[in-house]
């Protein structure tokens, strides 16, 4: 359905719903096409009135929509209008419409009224990530600082993860600040990419760099650069921490983890432990490995070729420096097929140890318990981030333990653009320093990326911007 692009008259109205194929749901489908569409408000609202007029009301999913069209347009008198409307007609409204006036008067000059409408949400559920962040937003935009910081706990509280964008949004507005306070909550959000592996993109970056060299009388001094491979800042000479873990720090993780993570309640969702025992029996006969590969995942890496030419290619690169190499496959693998030709598997197993679970298992749990088994040496590949596993741990510092092992231990393979066949996968070792934000006092130094990634990615980024502050 097209909108007009002018006001109509009742019987316009009419006369089109009649020629409409299902008059009963014209005015919902005109209303989807408005907002589809952008149409003017005032059209907008002559159908409501039309509605209004013939029925004696306005049902609530096209208050709703009208509602959804103010917001994109930033009617804020409107806005206003229908949320009385409905707050006389309805005791309590459902969470779509709650987010829309959330958002609606959170965008306008009338953003205070969007805070009891999050106190009105917390009575009857969790408000959304995105209740939370309209009035964090807000907030930071009138420098109402105190409130957003609280606002922004509070969300953390609640399990909620924030979205780069708001995290942002304190950097942009906390510039020239000369507030303890606040300086110290923003210490604590760069803390908080630390722990949760987060790398900010080129945009959040900078904000992160102006804010730094905007601290009255701080003395900061943000420059971009690659930490050499030795893990050492070619701007500052500082040595960026290890991605190793001492001797205590991986066996209290390997045994964590074999407790909760593989002897946990989810490993035997998908195989049994018949399986996983025959898996460990074959292990400890051939301990230690050097690295430990997820074979179905990384035979996906180039979705043109054919699965087994892939594993055989990431074996072959691997397979270089005469490493003891163990292969997690499935039994469908042995079938041959168009995808799994009998005679590359042969050739493959004299360069590594295979074991072919059944087809339904999880290889995760395997593929950890084979490297941690081998020794703190042992890397492992896989293009999976491990964040189930991650959650399964019980406690933060088991949790951090665990992503900086990985971050030290996880080879990734990308598909290279080349065309040569010799080149057909990019290989991002693992690193020798830890590729997180990490601070001494006087130096932060902060791992980001080109561009913005909403989902988590194993993959860590090589530009680094260090910050110093010049005594």
């Amino acid at each position: 359905v097209q909108p007009p692009d002018k006001p109509l008259q009742a019987e316009e109205w009419n006369r089109l719903r009649e020629s409409f194929r299902s008059p009963e749901i014209f005015e919902e489908v005109m209303f989807n096409s408005m907002v589809r569409c952008n149409s003017p408000i005032d059209v907008a609202k002559s159908l409501l009135t039309h509605v209004a007029k013939n029925n004696g009301d306005v049902a609530y999913n096209l208050l709703v929509k009208y509602l959804a069209l103010c917001v994109q347009q930033g009617q804020t008198s409107e806005i206003r209008d229908v949320y009385d409307i409905m707050k006389t007609r309805f005791r309590i409204l459902e969470s779509g419409a709650y987010s829309l006036l959330i958002r609606g008067l959170s965008n306008s000059d009338q953003w205070r009224m969007a805070l009891p409408l999050l106190e009105e949400v917390k009575k009857i559920m969790i408000p959304s990530r995105t209740n939370y962040e309209s009035c964090i937003k807000a907030a930071c935009r009138h420098q109402e600082m105190n409130l957003a910081c609280e606002l922004y706990h509070e969300m953390l509280a609640k399990d909620l993860v924030p979205t780069l964008d708001v995290l942002q949004a304190f950097f942009d507005f906390s510039r020239g600040t000369k507030a303890a306070e606040l300086q110290k909550e923003l210490f604590g959000i760069l803390l908080y990419l630390r722990e949760n592996q987060i790398y900010p993109h080129r945009t959040f970056m900078w904000s992160i760099k102006l804010w730094f060299e905007s601290i009255p009388g701080g003395n900061w001094r943000g420059h971009l650069t690659n930490i050499k491979d030795s893990g050492q800042c070619p701007v500052c000479n500082h040595q960026l921490e290890s991605s190793d873990l001492t001797e205590e720090e991986y066996n209290n993780l390997r045994e964590r983890i074999i407790k909760d993570v593989i002897h946990g309640t989810d490993t035997f969702r998908k195989t049994s432990p018949q399986e996983f025992e025959a898996f460990q029996t074959f292990v400890e006969n051939r301990l230690p490995f050097d690295i430990v590969i997820d074979g179905l995942n990384v035979s996906h890496i180039k979705p043109r070729k054919m699965q087994c030419e892939n594993l055989f290619n990431a074996v072959n690169c691997l397979a270089k420096e005469n490493a003891r190499l163990l292969v997690l496959g499935r039994k469908h693998m042995l079938i041959n097929s168009s995808n799994w030709k009998r005679e590359i598997m042969k050739e493959m197993q004299n360069k590594a140890d295979f074991f072919f679970a059944e087809n339904i298992s999880e290889d995760d749990a395997f593929l950890l318990y084979a490297t941690l088994r081998s020794g703190k040496h042992c890397k492992f590949v896989t293009r999976d981030f491990l964040r189930d596993h991650k959650a399964c741990l019980s406690d933060s510092l088991t949790r951090h333990l665990f992503r900086k092992w990985q971050r030290g231990h996880q080879i990734a393979f990308s598909p290279s653009s080349k065309k040569i066949l010799l080149t057909v996968f990019i290989q991002q070792p693992a690193f020798c320093y830890d590729c997180v934000v990490q601070t001494t006092g006087d130096t932060w130094h902060i791992p980001y990326k080109d561009t913005f990634e909403e989902k988590y990615s194993y993959q860590v980024p090589r530009k680094w911007l260090c910050i110093q502050q010049k005594r």
